[in-house]
């Protein structure tokens, strides 16, 4: 139990500099853990505009806040060991959640070096604040049993290594495409050159949770349009498949005559049902 009659939990005592996941906008967003962390901290080291200014307002007013961009590794980590070892508790502050589309391992690994320990504390990414804005489910009982976190090709991924074309064939699957904003007509065009169903739903959920968020509804054929429309180039996700119209699915038997001591059909048990998935 901390002073402050709150209980701790493995992701606020642990020694070493967090990297804490900010989550996708909305303050209320941050974990219960990152909260802590965050206003517990003298030093703050945030993605700039990727973080939202109220989050970092409400619960980061009394320490030291540095905006990492345009800094590279060789002036970040000297930032946080010093400080670190200085006495001071530092927190890096990534946007949505670190393990996804960030640099934090690098990060991580330049400190180990340096001598000092850091971890990871998760946050909500924006996929799924995004399929919240929809109210769709990613995956959807007999509509998609799997769910892709990708991006398009551009000056880090080649051609060869964009796959969205072959996760988009799969068919049951929801493919949410990140860091692609500025390339959706491209990738739209490419879909329909590689011969997918141009009625395929797609969603753009722009600044997903935040004052600002804006939601574009289409299809491959048309959703390129409506977003160069809107004048969108970044902070979008991307988000293909049938379960972005959260409709056609088929009900599950999580609530229905096998959950109450009943048989699935074929008196074969749900394994899903079984043991919900409940990250």
């Amino acid at each position: 139990m901390s002073a402050d009659g709150e209980a701790d939990t493995g992701f606020t005592d642990e020694e070493g500099i967090p990297f804490v996941g900010a989550g996708p906008g909305d303050p209320d967003l941050l974990t219960v853990a990152g909260r802590k962390l965050v206003e517990d901290a003298d030093l703050v080291v945030h993605a700039g505009s990727l973080v939202n200014s109220e989050l970092l307002d409400e619960f980061c007013a009394d320490a030291e806040q540095v905006n990492s961009v345009g800094k590279d590794l060789e002036e970040l980590i000297p930032l946080m060991t010093d400080a670190y070892e200085s006495g001071r508790t530092v927190v890096r502050l990534h946007s949505g959640d670190p393990a996804i589309y960030g640099a934090a391992l690098e990060q991580m690994d330049a400190l180990a070096e340096a001598g000092v320990p850091s971890y990871l504390v998760p946050g909500v990414t924006s996929a799924f604040a995004a399929s919240a804005t929809l109210r769709t489910q990613l995956t959807l009982n007999e509509v998609s049993n799997h769910v892709v976190f990708t991006r398009p090709r551009g000056r880090t991924l080649s051609a060869e290594e964009d796959h969205i074309s072959d996760f988009v064939g799969f068919g049951d699957t929801t493919v949410c495409i990140y860091l692609g904003t500025h390339a959706v007509s491209e990738t739209m065009d490419r879909l329909l050159d590689e011969g997918h169903d141009p009625d395929t739903p797609v969603a753009v959920v722009y600044h997903a949770s935040w004052p600002d968020e804006d939601v574009i509804e289409g299809t491959i054929e048309t959703i390129g349009g409506r977003v160069e429309d809107a004048g969108y180039r970044a902070s979008a996700l991307v988000i293909i498949g049938e379960a972005v119209n959260g409709s056609a699915y088929e009900r599950s038997f999580l609530y229905g005559d096998w959950a109450r001591g009943g048989d699935a059909p074929n008196d074969e048990p749900d394994t899903e049902t079984q043991e919900p998935d409940n990250e």
